[in-house]
């Protein structure tokens, strides 16, 4: 009978499974009997160990790409893999370190922070990074200006309090001149500081009940203008895709269909916003998605490492890295988790001090 799930792998076949993923992880190459009987101590007979990988391979947990070759993990066996790690890797000092300096320089207000962090996770993982900042809906706002574009189109420029800056394309004619943007940066001035564009918006509703008049009408433009801002911002548009050169280094790419599954994936923006969008809806801490786990087409042999770190307000952004399923996980999901933290740390302004990051709770990827 095939093996369909973990749960009917003896205990015997799982130490023979996690040997062989950690050692194709290591080296990239099929994995043979021999190589398990001399270096993972499994205290079993050659023919013992052929007959648990024959087992594996029939319940799809490995792959044997030739008759004489070794076996090879499927993204199921990684999965597998993933699920059963309890005991990750702490990330060296030296790690934490270059984390932390990062991070902590970053000046959040220029366009290119979010390539900054995605090139610290790509260098730290040997993986392409995927950054998204806070939904600017929900981040804690310092202040909100426009700026006027082409007649009746504006850039909506939302700087919020930990510093972020995110721009968004309105369309407004009733703004004609200086002068009538002046009257509504000054109000905006007034009531924006502070508050959430849904807190701000429904603020100014308030207002233009009260308000007669002149004042009245501006209300009523304030509030047009940021609603046209707020249903921009709710949808999730910006993205940083970092790292191809450091990804295409890895063996793995001297196969051509391989190069051309994750080149379509670079290329495929809304499904990298889809995956990060999964993430913001997931649990907290790192999560892991692999193979068909993910929404990428074609799937097989790519994995999505991601967490979701805190802005300003209830703003929540998203960081990953994506790369092939022969990820060092135990390894991977500790950085990008701590990169999480890192993060929320310099936007929230916590002073707190640093906590020692161990190993972060691994979510499914359904």
């Amino acid at each position: 009978m095939p093996l369909d799930a973990l749960a009917d792998v003896t205990f015997r076949a799982r130490r023979v499974l996690y040997a062989v993923v950690t050692e194709y992880i290591a080296v990239g190459e099929p994995v043979g009997s021999r190589t398990l009987s001399k270096r993972y101590g499994l205290d079993l007979s050659a023919a013992t160990i052929r007959n648990v990988l024959a087992d594996l391979e029939e319940g799809g947990f490995l792959s044997q790409p030739h008759t004489s070759a070794g076996r090879v993990p499927t993204d199921k066996g990684f999965r597998a893999f993933v699920d059963a790690l309890v005991q990750m890797r702490q990330v060296t000092d030296a790690e934490q370190a270059e984390v932390s300096n990062t991070v902590s320089n970053l000046q959040t207000g220029q366009a290119d922070w979010l390539r900054e962090v995605g090139k610290l996770l790509s260098t730290l993982t040997g993986a392409a990074a995927v950054v998204a900042p806070p939904a600017a809906a929900d981040a804690e706002l310092e202040r909100v200006q426009f700026v006027p574009l082409q007649e009746g189109r504006f850039l909506a420029v939302l700087v919020s309090t930990s510093g972020t800056v995110q721009n968004r394309m309105v369309q407004f004619p009733k703004l004609t001149g200086e002068e009538d943007l002046d009257r509504l940066h000054r109000y905006l001035r007034r009531w924006a500081p502070g508050r959430t564009l849904r807190q701000l918006r429904d603020r100014i509703a308030d207002e233009t009940e009260q308000e007669r008049g002149d004042y009245r009408e501006l209300a009523t433009v304030a509030r047009a203008m940021v609603d046209a801002t707020l249903r921009t911002a709710e949808r999730a548009t910006e993205v940083r895709l970092t790292g191809r050169d450091v990804l295409f280094a890895r063996p793995e790419f001297e196969d051509p269909e391989t190069v051309r599954t994750f080149m379509k994936a670079f290329e495929d923006k809304e499904t990298l916003l889809e995956m990060l969008d999964r993430t913001l809806a997931g649990d907290e801490g790192a999560q892991v998605r692999i193979g068909d786990e993910t929404s990428f087409t074609p799937s097989d042999g790519v994995s999505f490492v991601s967490s979701t770190y805190a802005g300003s307000g209830d703003a929540q952004g998203a960081l990953g890295v994506l790369g092939t399923s022969r990820l060092d996980y135990a390894r991977v999901l500790p950085i990008v988790e701590m990169t999480a933290r890192a993060m929320a740390q310099r936007l929230r302004g916590d002073d707190d001090e640093e906590k020692e990051f161990g190993a972060p709770g691994v979510k499914g990827g359904r």
